[in-house]
């Protein structure tokens, strides 16, 4: 970036980049995940020949928590980030971390998903962790605030020792928008760090854990504090019986949707969702006698506010999910219909003069992806009856017309797991055929294998190499021979760590779908039957990678 810019557009990804660059962010660890990918990219541009900032693609979410946890101990300011279901798989290190505390200033960005644009799982709402982890969550609106709200988040983990986490929705991501690029902040060198022993703070074993808990809640009690005074929970407009309390990108369609109703009604929009400044709540709801909530997914501000509502305005009328989704993403004419209703001001008609094209996702087309030949393969190969398992990767689009193959899907690793419990269920009456990555394979595939080479399962496992991490932007993992540190390092053979873990020589094979397609049949046909576990490596470079390297 041209250093001599003072303002850009960004989309907020970027902008939590810029951000953490200009709190003086040293250390940064992600597992790539959609729509919290371009953040991990960014930073592996930076990071290359940089001895103030390192970087890395870790294998999965836990161990970038992990790697964050052991940086902040040694000194470092430090960055994590992943989507929301990737907090999910950090959960067990980070709620011990914030039992611990930060030495290093650290900040966990999450990024959700409401609607389920990348995200074939659930809507599940990170914030749900705020509570259960006890974490201070703050929830930028817009690129600007994306930069503004990193830089926030060090200064708050600086001042009580803990992270802070900085939640995203798709819609903050990805947008993009004029940011001012302020002043960067250059780290230390990386070797100036020090790792200084203090097994009273860093070991968390009881009696001493309960100790930690009650220090745990007494720094949330002065975050509090602070977040009463804090300037990201913004008040605005004019008065009125009627006001607004908005969150995140619902800030935005408020202030859209006002202006359409040609309205002008005060709004509390609350930056800081955890702790909640109650007292701040309580001044604005006060005089009121109607509010609307407006926030994605649960209702978490809502229920909150009713319970504050009692003690200052038992008559408030509070309006939220009762006349807004509680699924999906929040979309401006929602509100504009919601605020309507409430003040009676009559809605514009929305034009509906243009058509939507609705069509299915496909893998890529030109040039040809490998996971049509790998699809047509196992759709010829496999019986009917066969049970499908998917994963998560460029492949779960063969759960979409035309090919509609798979019987479930859960998350990342769990294709192994559960056709592992559906084997045992059906003792040997149905076939469970499963499809993962390679990228899938080394996040969490490896134990899934094991435990069902272990509990000696009969399923038959295709893991599928493109040699990459497509799906979420091309990032690079153990299988490549290449990392952002060294460049080229050895290349992980999964072969290697699937014969490793159990799998017989005769119940493993390598293969190209492409260039073997008939092996490919052949090979699948011929370990169907058998009633040990069996595996197939399907190594095939993703064609756009491909294109790439030529």
């Amino acid at each position: 970036m041209n250093e001599n810019l003072q303002k850009a557009i960004l989309l907020g990804n970027e902008a939590i980049v810029q951000g953490a660059l200009q709190a003086g962010v040293q250390f940064v660890a992600t597992y790539p995940g959609t729509p919290a990918s371009e953040i991990g990219n960014e930073f592996a541009k930076i990071a290359k020949n940089n001895n103030q900032l390192y970087f890395e693609f870790s294998t999965n979410e836990k161990l970038a928590i992990e790697a964050v946890i052991g940086a902040s101990f040694s000194g470092l300011r430090c960055l994590c980030a992943m989507k929301n279901f990737g907090v999910n798989v950090a959960s067990d290190s980070l709620l011990p971390f914030l039992y611990t505390g930060s030495k290093g200033p650290t900040v966990l960005v999450v990024a959700d998903d409401p609607s389920c644009h990348s995200s074939a799982q659930s809507e599940e709402n990170s914030r749900g962790f705020a509570q259960l982890a006890h974490i201070p969550v703050l929830e930028p609106s817009d690129s600007q605030e994306c930069s503004d709200f990193i830089k926030l988040g060090f200064e708050i983990s600086e001042k009580f020792s803990l992270p802070v986490m900085v939640r995203l929705t798709t819609r903050v991501a990805h947008q993009r928008a004029v940011v001012d690029l302020g002043k960067l902040t250059p780290g230390s060198d990386l070797g100036a760090a020090k790792f200084v022993s203090n097994k009273h703070q860093f070991v968390t074993m009881p009696p001493r854990v309960l100790e930690m808990h009650q220090e745990l809640l007494d720094k949330i009690e002065k975050i509090k504090e602070y977040a009463e005074k804090s300037q990201v929970n913004q008040l605005s407009g004019a008065n009125n019986k009627i006001g607004i309390i908005a969150s995140g990108v619902g800030y935005l369609h408020v202030k859209e949707a006002m202006e359409n109703l040609q309205l002008d009604l005060p709004i509390l929009k609350l930056g800081f969702f955890y702790p909640l400044a109650e007292e701040k709540i309580k001044n604005f709801i006060k005089p009121l006698k109607k509010v609307l909530i407006v926030e994605e997914l649960d209702p978490y501000l809502e229920r909150e506010i009713k319970c504050l509502a009692k003690e200052v305005n038992p008559r408030l009328e509070i309006f939220g999910k009762n006349i807004l989704p509680e699924v999906g993403e929040l979309k401006p004419e929602q509100i504009v219909i919601a605020l309507a209703g409430i003040t009676g001001k009559k809605a514009p008609v929305a034009p509906t003069n243009f058509k939507t094209i609705k069509h299915s996702p496909r893998f890529c087309t030109t040039p040809m992806c490998p996971y049509w030949r790998v699809f047509a393969a196992i759709k010829k190969a496999a019986p009917e009856g066969t049970i499908f398992g998917g994963d998560i990767g460029c492949y779960m689009i063969a759960g979409f017309s035309p090919m509609q193959v798979y019987d479930y899907m859960f998350c990342m690793g769990s294709s192994i797991g559960i056709g592992h419990g559906i084997a045992k269920a059906v003792a040997g009456k149905q076939k469970v055929i499963t499809l993962m990555g390679d990228g899938t394979f080394f996040h969490s595939g490896m134990p899934a294998l094991l435990n069902a080479v272990y509990n000696q399962s009969n399923i038959l496992a295709i893991i599928v190499d493109n040699r990459i991490t497509a799906m979420t932007g091309h990032q690079l993992n153990p299988g490549m021979g290449e990392n952002i540190e060294s460049g080229t390092v050895p290349e992980v053979k999964i072969e290697q760590i699937v014969a490793s873990l159990g799998v017989k020589t005769e119940n493993l094979k390598v293969i190209d779908p492409v260039d073997d397609f008939d092996g490919f049949v052949t090979t699948i046909q011929e370990f169907y039957p058998k009633n040990e576990i069996s595996v197939i490596v399907a190594r095939r470079m993703c064609a756009l990678l491909e294109k790439r390297k030529k």
